[in-house]
């Protein structure tokens, strides 16, 4: 299938534009003589995870840092040197904006401005008010008033977070939840309560190994962190006390449904979390729309 592209036109002037198959787009006009154009997509689990371990940071030569890019996650070697940020630390690191924009005027002129906004971004997303992980942003045309005074943070700070916002909810956004590596010591006889209570709690067995010598079984799954709440209850109680578990933290994983999904009632679904979430941080009980950024001049 060819790629499709949707694009308006208002008094003969280009101001929105989407690129759908598998790539979105979100170009905003401001005080009529500013254009920012932004495509979003991942950076993948295997690169989020090098930038939390330190391996990928701010702070590195920006060439060496490009050249591993490239040689180890398929990045051009050009954008790759071209990163103007990473996420809000330390949590929404796994973030970027990276410049693809070829011939732009006075872009350096913005180039703070658009960082401190995407900071404010990551550090609190537009769903449910956490942070943001694996998204990247790349910036493909930029149209800045010839005024200087025009191109200042009261200007670029709102606008770039609005088109930060509209890329994200353009781009089919997921929730991500944090699991814990499950390790539990427990009788042979009592393995089968371990695997009811994980498959009780959406919980997944990663491997088993009989202790030899010994009549005892190890078992280690993953767990999510919203399922942990009375998990340790309910083992002992499936075991009849014989399990020992220890948890600690271990990885991200995406939560079941689609967020953006209003009829998905299943408590433990990503629109419900997202509803409790709101709810619990005193936010708007609706969850934003891509029209609520589309500009009608």
């Amino acid at each position: 299938m060819g790629k499709q592209w949707y694009q308006r036109r208002v008094h003969g002037k280009q101001w929105y534009q989407r690129r759908v198959h598998g790539k979105q787009w979100y170009q905003r006009r401001v005080h009529g003589k500013q254009w920012y154009q932004r495509r979003v997509h991942g950076l993948g689990e295997e690169l989020c995870q090098a930038i939390d371990q330190g391996d990928i940071s701010p702070t590195q030569d920006f060439k060496i840092r490009g050249r591993t890019l490239a040689d180890d996650y398929d990045w051009d070697i050009g954008e790759a040197r071209k990163i103007w940020t990473f996420g809000c630390p330390p949590d929404a690191l796994g973030n970027m904006v990276v410049d693809c924009a070829k011939g732009v005027q006075f872009l350096n002129e913005i180039k703070d401005h658009v960082v401190n906004a995407f900071m404010n971004f990551t550090g609190e997303g537009p769903l449910c008010g956490d942070v943001l992980r694996g998204c990247r942003f790349n910036i493909d045309d930029v149209t800045l008033h010839a005024d200087t005074i025009h191109r200042g943070a009261g200007q670029i700070m709102p606008a770039a977070r609005k088109v930060f916002i509209a890329c994200l909810l353009a781009g089919t956004p997921k929730l991500m939840e944090p699991y814990y590596i499950v390790d539990i010591i427990v009788p042979t006889m009592a393995v089968s309560g371990v695997y009811s209570t994980l498959n009780a709690r959406r919980g997944e067995v990663h491997s088993m190994e009989e202790r030899p010598g010994t009549p005892l079984t190890q078992i280690k799954g993953y767990l999510p962190v919203l399922e942990s709440f009375g998990f340790v209850a309910l083992l002992r109680k499936n075991t009849g006390g014989q399990a020992f578990p220890q948890l600690k933290f271990s990885h991200w994983g995406l939560m079941n449904g689609d967020p953006m999904d209003e009829e998905d009632t299943k408590e433990s679904n990503a629109y419900q979390q997202i509803m409790s979430s709101r709810k619990r941080k005193g936010l708007k009980m609706a969850i934003p729309k891509f029209a609520d950024y589309y500009d009608r001049i």
